[in-house]
């Protein structure tokens, strides 16, 4: 708006210079539309109050319309570049980068950190820029502050008092309280004289079992048992929840009531699949760059046990139940600020290989908090690992509107019998919670059964229907 005002100034400037030709002088002309010019220079260049613009709270996804304002990554006077980092919007999904919208500098922050923001809502303002010249701008402002320090303001004040040397203020000051404590000394003598009297009188008046009276509370003090002792610290921390711990909280309690749970628990032995990894994991690094782990190894078994129980795979929308031709495998995954579950899209129609490759970068994606919303939407069963945990069992909970999760656990050497035999196999205890509304007991163990055949005996898994 400045720049149009005032190009329209230098335009009525030399139209006036044009229509009073004969009244103006040629001096006075140029000065007019010299002064209209510097008006545009100095508005335009100059002028932060015109040139700043405002940056506003982005679009977060269309299920998202609100966050938390978690940190900023830049204060006011920093010169950000374009697309560079100014702030984390917590949701309740994911953290959501604000970056600059172009290069500039940061001139004003209108939200405070942990306030609620909207989407469209105006977030700071910056001031346009190229290159860090503002900075330039304000190093010569502060040279004068430091010199200023050094240099008093009037150079006589200054001579004067340096003039005088320490020791002959000390002087000064000491003959002057030598003469104030001469004159007070007399008068110190003549106290105790002239008021004994007074003395004698408060003496007197004084009651004496006052001092008893002051006793008394003193013995009860000593005679009461002495407070117990305790070592350590009994300090509480009150801390905000996060907005995603909150929607954790409220999704998984949510679930809780809306679902009728039942887990079902198997033992399987896990030295097949043992000993196939031990084969094959080298191979399968160096040939792929992937490392061969067992959770692509339940992933691909739970995809063929779903096939032939669909209703695993299915969800109830109101009085309907959709069933699936699909499977958007969700792998819960432990960070930092929470339990996230990124899906892995297709997984029925993938190999050993690429559901690992798929399960490890939506792993490194979310420990660096670069999950996307559509990195989590969806999914139709859930794999629950607790046993990069050290949990031996445990019975996990839906995500709804998912209808079934599989918990697997950590392998433990324990003694069973093999053929009336007691040997010691590697054990795993898994368990599939399941919504009873849904799953019926038969279909629910008929699944784990044939999870566990899959990874007792991986050959099954290349067959074309279950045997």
């Amino acid at each position: 708006m400045i720049r149009p005002a005032a190009r329209s100034l230098v335009q009525a400037a030399r139209g006036s210079v044009r229509s009073s030709r004969g009244l103006l002088t040629k001096s006075s002309s140029l000065a007019l539309v010299s002064s209209a010019q510097h008006v545009l220079r100095s508005n335009f260049h100059s002028s932060s109050l015109w040139m700043a613009e405002t940056v506003k709270v982005p679009s977060m996804a269309e299920s998202i319309t609100e966050g938390t304002l978690k940190q900023w990554s830049k204060q006011v006077g920093d010169f950000v570049e374009q697309d560079e980092e100014i702030a984390t919007i917590e949701t309740d999904k994911i953290d959501v980068s604000v970056n600059a919208p172009m290069s500039g500098k940061i001139t004003e922050l209108l939200v405070e950190e942990d306030s609620t923001v909207t989407v469209g809502q105006d977030l700071l303002r910056m001031e346009p820029g190229e290159g860090k010249s503002t900075s330039g701008d304000e190093a010569p402002k502060a040279k004068p502050e430091g010199g200023a320090r050094s240099e008093p303001k009037n150079p006589e004040e200054g001579n004067k008092e340096e003039a005088a040397p320490a020791g002959e203020k000390l002087k000064g000051a000491d003959e002057k309280t030598k003469k104030e404590l001469d004159e007070k000394a007399p008068g110190m003598d003549k106290k105790p004289q002239e008021v004994p009297a007074p003395r004698k009188e408060e003496s007197k008046s004084a009651p004496a079992p006052a001092p008893k009276k002051q006793e008394k509370p003193k013995a009860k003090e000593e005679s009461a048992p002495a407070a117990p002792k305790t070592s350590g610290s009994r300090n509480e921390t009150r801390v905000k929840m996060s907005r995603m711990r909150q929607t954790i909280a409220q999704r998984l309690k949510a679930s809780q009531n809306a679902a009728a749970f039942l887990t079902t628990f198997q033992e399987i032995d896990m030295s097949s699949i043992m000993e196939f990894r031990k084969l094959y994991k080298d191979g399968v690094l160096k040939a792929d760059g992937v490392k061969l782990g067992f959770m692509s190894v339940f992933a691909r078994a739970a995809c063929l046990a779903l096939k032939e129980i669909p209703a695993g795979n299915a969800s109830i929308d109101g009085d309907q139940i959709v069933y699936r031709d699909y499977v958007d495998l969700s792998v819960a995954v432990s960070t930092p600020k929470g339990l996230v579950v990124p899906v892995v899209r297709n997984a029925e129609s993938m190999g050993l290989v690429d559901i690992e490759r798929a399960i490890a970068e939506l792993a490194v994606k979310a420990r660096d908090n670069k999950l996307g919303l559509e990195d989590m939407s969806g999914g139709t069963f859930t794999i629950s690992n607790g046993g990069v945990f050290g949990s031996l069992f445990g019975t996990p909970i839906i995500n709804l509107p998912q209808t079934a999760v599989l918990g697997i656990h950590s392998i433990k050497d324990r003694a069973v019998v093999v053929d009336g035999q007691i040997v010691i196999r590697p054990i795993m205890i898994v368990a599939l919670t399941y919504d009873h509304r849904l799953l019926d007991g038969r279909e629910s163990v008929t699944m784990l059964v044939r999870i566990k055949e899959y990874i007792e005996d991986p050959r099954r898994m290349l067959l074309p229907s279950p045997i």
